[in-house]
């Protein structure tokens, strides 16, 4: 990646794709240590998360993340997910970004020197030719080392910089916990 001191920065996290990319290398990201690092490496002036959350459930697997976020730096953009049934008869959510990522990208390139877009989607391929022709430079950040690969190749093509999520997992990664073990009782004391 090339940055300079003092490129003008903002960060577009696609949630779902990003998190889809993660999985895919057994990654778990440090949403704070992603953000020290990029704040390292320029001046940061925007860090944006988008995601779609499921509205009418009690609980959301996604809502401590964003609420977190939220509370620490992230600029978070949010949509009610819209829920459908499959062809299985399973309850799915939906709930794209890609619009309103594609539009705050455009209005933020007059005042960035470099954007870095946390997807591999190949949609946001015309967005990136567009932001750069405002003179902005672009880093893809997503994976072709997960199976299958997150990244698509007319996206990494046309961005200035491709850079491998596996390559930053020991940045922005976080160490995997150690199961414990389990404590098997026998029914007779242990003292003797």
């Amino acid at each position: 990646m090339t940055f300079y001191p003092t490129d003008k920065l903002a960060l577009f996290i696609d949630g779902a794709n990003f998190y889809s990319a993660a999985r895919g290398l057994n990654l778990d990201i440090d949403y704070k240590k992603l953000l020290d690092e990029f704040k390292k490496r320029g001046v940061l002036i925007r860090a944006y998360y988008y995601t779609a959350i499921a509205e009418d459930e009690d609980y959301s697997p996604i809502r401590p993340l964003v609420d977190w976020l939220d509370y620490n730096g992230f600029s978070l953009v949010t949509k009610p997910a819209r829920s459908y049934t499959d062809a299985q008869g399973r309850k799915r959510w939906r709930g794209e970004m890609k619009v309103e990522m594609a539009v705050d990208m455009l209005a933020l390139a007059d005042r960035c020197d470099h954007i870095v877009l946390f997807s591999g989607d190949g949609d946001f391929r015309r967005a990136v030719e567009a932001v750069q022709a405002k003179g902005c430079r672009v880093t893809v950040v997503s994976t072709v080392k997960s199976s299958p690969p997150q990244a698509s190749d007319d996206l990494r093509r046309q961005c200035d910089d491709f850079v491998d999520l596996s390559d930053l997992a020991s940045i922005v990664g976080r160490p995997k916990r150690e199961q414990a073990m389990p404590r098997f009782i026998s029914g007779e004391d242990d003292e003797d």
